[in-house]
Formats: C-alpha cells, structure tokens, sequence
C-alpha cells in the first residue's frame, strides 16, 4: 500500500472522528438543557406528589436533587429511585435508576425512559417508570 493512501485514510479518520465528537457534544448539550427543563418543570412536581401520596400511606419518602437528577428517596433506608441524563451514549437519553438493599445484598437497575428526544417524554411516561420502580418498596 502507497504510503499516500494510508495518509489520506488516517487524515480522513481523524476528521470524521473529530466531526462525530463535535456532533455528539453538540446533541449532549442540547439534551442538558432539555434534561434540566424536564426534572425542575416536571420531575420534581412529581416526585413530590409522589411522595406526598406514600407518606399519606405510610412510607416514609423524600425528594432530593443531587448533582443534576431527581430523586426519591426512602428515609428508612438508602434505597432511592432516582432520573438522571445518560449522554455516553450515541443518543442521550433519561434513565431511572434504582437501588435497594436487603441485608447485605444491594440491587442497582438502570433503564431507559422513553424512545424519543428528551423534549417529548410526557408526565406520564415518567409517572409510569417510577411506579414500576416503585413496586419492591412498597410490596410489603
């Protein structure tokens, strides 16, 4: 192989890779501003209502907003459901995220909320998610 070929690939790489990263900070910013519009607008109204509801019921449960994300938080415990914006990926995207402990054994799951832009998730959809969460604590 001509040393000139392989110099005009490395070259076309390095500015394709530089396009893609360029690109992909451009799309993780727009998500922040979305992200940040979505849990102070949407998120945390709900999540209080959330738990205004659980502490009616019984359960002791707080709200926190911890560096960028909303959570619900178990006051008997360290056991939280908690949305945050996830922008590793190709595609930002809001996830919750869980952790419950019971005894010595801790369970951490992480899922995507939604399938589209950050800007179209609806009060439900997310509603939806923390209740599925929601479950384990409150099944007993």
């Amino acid at each position: 192989m001509q040393i000139a070929d392989v110099k005009r690939q490395v070259t076309a790489t390095i500015e394709r890779a530089k396009r893609n990263a360029a690109e992909r900070r451009a799309r993780s910013d727009e998500a922040s501003r979305e992200y940040d519009a979505l849990v102070s607008d949407v998120a945390i109204p709900l999540l209080r209502q959330i738990a205004n509801v659980l502490r009616s019921r019984g359960y002791a449960f707080s709200v926190a907003t911890p560096g960028g994300s909303a959570r619900l938080m178990s006051d008997a415990s360290d056991d939280y459901i908690e949305l945050r914006l996830e922008t590793t990926g190709d595609r930002p995207q809001v996830l919750v995220h869980t952790k419950r402990a019971r005894g010595r054994r801790v369970v951490e799951t992480e899922r995507p909320i939604g399938s589209g832009a950050i800007r179209d998730l609806t009060e439900e959809e997310l509603l939806a998610a923390i209740l599925k969460e929601l479950e384990p604590f409150v099944e007993r």
